[in-house]
């Protein structure tokens, strides 16, 4: 066996380029190695085959520019460097399926190795061409009443929850990940506490969550190339699921880490700082990542083809959401969810803004009457949002407006139908039988609310 073992490592050494560690400055380390063998985003191991790993992610003249994915303490002034010239690729399976990897695709869950697909799929693969893709027009049902009214989504609609810290954005990521109408949910959790990505496996996706769903992680202790990474192989997963015909969810916890991730990249490889230290390619890559998710390509009649909906958190800082990276994002994806602080320390869950949030596909996936009922209770909590201090301090008139009293005759049942148990998925025509009910001041209509119609998570 350890015959065996030793005609494997040097089978694989055969399969690289061999350097030399030339400097270490911070992150950043330079190796000197043949000119073939440094290629842009290719994969070194230090020492031997089996060694830490490191990305190659700029020049400095003619040696490169590589950060390490692993710990690299002990490594010495001209220590080997092997550079893979392979593409960097993994074989996602159906044998993903409830299982949690990092970002190599390897299993952190102590369930055994897991069977690869017969194909390989690039880790970063550029998105589907935009005239060769599939429209987007079919309703998604979320299962949460705030989003199926007043931001619905569709299948291969890419849809962002904005929120500050704290607010709730994991709670809700756990709603739709459990209670919408998916085959395969996939999920990315890029630079989440250690603690937190083992209470939501177990907790919060639960085990019937769990057998839909693939989990890819890489947690805020993890060097920046894998946090990066983590989110490549995230759309990678999903497109694997894709291609096989497959409604996939793709959740990316979150966006802002991600972007983190790139400007520690960048800054390490030479880029100049910008916009509250971002560097250049971290507008660069945005777009790259988020639109691997939408629609598969358009196929002919009774042909099968998959679609990605990507439901991306943005944590914005400091509450500000116009800060470089949401406005960034904001403006790629096909509408944005606004949890507010305030809603939620008044304790109405999930804290939803709905007149902060949109969805730019509302008109397509609305019937004419769900859409005016939308409008209508939109107008109303518009009204009454600009009244409330007037209302609270008792300056208002009842009778001055009749538009406004009956804000403030409603506000109280709107206030009850966007608020949810975490446990309970409501179905779309019934969110929209409780938000008549709720507009027209009377009992919600029989078996409307009732647990038997809604789905049990």
């Amino acid at each position: 066996m350890l015959a065996s073992a030793i005609r494997e490592t040097k089978a694989l050494d055969a399969l690289h380029y061999e350097g030399r560690v030339t400097a270490l400055e911070g992150l950043r380390i330079e190796a000197a190695g043949p000119p073939e063998a440094l290629r842009l985003g290719a994969l070194v191991r230090f020492g031997d085959s089996h060694g830490p790993r490191g990305e190659l992610v700029g020049f400095q003249g003619e040696r490169a520019v590589v950060l390490a994915c692993d710990p690299l303490e002990g490594l010495r002034p001209g220590a080997r460097v092997l550079f893979s010239q392979g593409g960097d690729s993994v074989r996602p399976s159906a044998a993903w399926l409830g299982r949690v990897v990092d970002a190599f695709g390897e299993p952190l869950d102590g369930l055994g190795a897991m069977a690869g697909g017969p194909r390989p799929r690039a880790v970063r693969a550029a998105p589907p061409s935009a005239q060769m893709r599939a429209r987007v027009d079919h309703p998604l049902a979320l299962g949460v009443k705030a989003l199926d009214v007043f931001a619905p989504c569709a299948q291969g609609q890419r849809l962002g929850l904005f929120a500050g810290s704290g607010v709730g954005k994991s709670t809700l990521m756990s709603m739709l990940a459990r209670s919408a109408d998916a085959d395969v949910v996939v999920i990315g959790l890029i630079g989440e506490r250690g603690r937190e990505v083992r209470e939501f496996v177990e907790d919060t996706l639960g085990p019937e969550g769990l057998k839909r769903s693939v989990i890819v992680t890489a947690t805020s202790d993890e060097a920046a190339p894998r946090r990066r990474r983590a989110a490549w192989l995230t759309l990678a997963v999903a497109e694997h699921f894709r291609d096989q015909g497959l409604r996939v969810i793709c959740f990316l916890d979150s966006v802002t880490r991600f972007a983190m991730a790139q400007r520690e990249i960048g800054l390490a490889a030479g880029e100049p700082p910008t916009t509250r230290g971002y560097t250049p390619s971290v507008f660069a890559e945005l777009p790259k990542l988020l639109e691997r998710a939408g629609p598969g390509l358009a196929v002919g009649p009774g042909e099968k083809q998959g679609h990605i909906t990507g439901l991306f958190t943005v944590l914005v800082d400091g509450d500000d959401h116009n800060e470089p990276v949401a406005d960034a994002v904001r403006a790629i994806l096909d509408g944005h969810v606004t949890l507010s602080r305030s809603i939620a320390e008044r304790g109405r869950y999930p804290a939803i803004d709905v007149l902060k949030s949109i969805s730019r596909l509302s008109n397509s996936l609305h019937s004419g009457e769900q859409a005016a009922l939308a409008r209508r209770a939109r107008r109303l909590m518009a009204l009454y949002s600009n009244m409330e201090e007037l209302v609270r301090i008792g300056a208002y008139t009842r009778g001055a407006d009749a538009e406004v009293d009956e804000a403030v005759r409603v506000w109280p049942r709107l206030e009850a139908f966007l608020s949810q148990d975490v446990r309970l998925a409501c179905r779309p025509d019934i969110a929209f039988a409780e938000l008549a009910a709720a507009l027209a001041d009377a009992p919600p209509p029989p078996g409307a609310p009732a647990v038997s119609d809604r789905i049990r998570r």
